[in-house]
């Protein structure tokens, strides 16, 4: 077994490894460099070669590759809202009569404290109306 093989077999693994730690995508691009390096010395390429197919290899992964898997693992960043921007804008179902002093809503499934948005409105029992916002663990609420 050649000895460039094992090598390279090892480079691609340790740098597989590395960027587990580093979550960044530059590693996993030089260990694809390094596989592929590995996989010309197994058709008995000399060591020349692989070094220009793990460059080239590695470039080429740069180039097509990574932009893809960051574009990937950033679109649910971007598209999940979390907590209070996630309920914010929603619809919600008055429970209990909403005015300047109580009021009650269901949002999707969870009941909370509700006060109008504007405090000249109320509204009453089965009226579905929009949250605003979120101040505390009270939605202030908008009648659409």
């Amino acid at each position: 077994m050649d000895v460039w093989l094992i090598v390279w077999l090892i480079v691609g693994a340790a740098l597989v490894a590395a960027e587990v730690f580093t979550t960044t995508f530059i590693l996993l691009m030089f260990a694809i460099g390094a596989f592929a390096a590995a996989g010309a010395a197994a058709v008995g390429a000399n060591e020349p070669v692989q070094a220009l197919v793990f460059a080239v290899v590695s470039a080429l992964s740069f180039v097509a590759v990574r932009p893809t898997l960051r574009r990937y693992m950033r679109r649910d960043e971007r598209d999940t809202q979390m907590g209070v921007e996630a309920i914010e804008g929603s619809m919600a179902l008055v429970l209990e009569d909403v005015d300047n002093d109580s009021g009650m809503i269901k949002i999707d499934g969870e009941l909370w404290r509700a006060r109008p948005y504007d405090a000249t409105q109320s509204f009453a029992k089965g009226e579905r109306v929009r949250v605003i916002e979120i101040k505390g663990a009270t939605a202030m609420v908008w009648k659409d």
